[in-house]
């Protein structure tokens, strides 16, 4: 028999400094099976960086054919798409055949490699590509707990997020400048 997700639910208070946006979210996350807790905690990470109106988590890595996040309108057209991770060109430009922008968060420690094998693809494509400090979301991982409040402070190419374990501060590196005049 298959295991089931684990169910982790946070109440999120989001203030980007930056963008003048001021957030109160409750989200329930799951983590899937195979999945670890540093990539859920970038996913999470990665909602609260774009978190607005019509963005939700997807059924992710049990659905091959979904990003991990994604926004739609009001009229069922895909305006975000979101991959946390280091996915293939071929899932990347299938993705900008169905949505309005593409975005990917790499995190883990072969984002370096991945990002160097990829990159004139993903900049010819347009898509913005950001890279998560990897031992900041170990850290976010070990502070991880099936119930949470959390607070996300983002300003510059940093968050800060404080719960009651503790502070981490997540820095990302923009691999693709071309793409930095985007909003987080």
């Amino acid at each position: 028999m298959a295991r089931k997700p684990t169910i982790y639910r946070f109440a999120v208070t989001v203030s980007d400094i930056d963008a003048g946006r001021y957030q109160d979210l409750n989200l329930t996350v799951a983590l899937h099976p195979s999945e670890t807790l540093e990539r859920m905690m970038a996913r999470l990470l990665a909602y609260c960086l774009n978190a607005e109106e019509g963005l939700t988590f997807s059924k992710g890595l049990s659905e091959a054919d979904e990003p991990d996040i994604w926004q739609h309108s009001l009229d069922g057209r895909i305006l975000n798409w979101i991959e946390v991770g280091e996915p293939s060109v071929e899932r990347l430009r299938k993705a900008c055949g169905l949505a309005e922008r593409v975005q990917v968060y790499a995190f883990n420690t072969k984002a370096g490699h991945w990002w160097a094998t990829q990159a004139k693809d993903l900049e010819r494509l347009g898509i913005r590509t950001l890279r998560l400090d990897w031992d900041a979301l170990v850290a976010l991982g070990k502070m991880a707990s099936r119930t949470m409040a959390l607070s996300v402070t983002i300003s510059g190419e940093a968050a800060y997020v404080a719960a009651d374990a503790g502070t981490v501060e997540v820095s990302w590196q923009i691999l693709n400048p071309a793409q930095a005049s985007n909003s987080t």
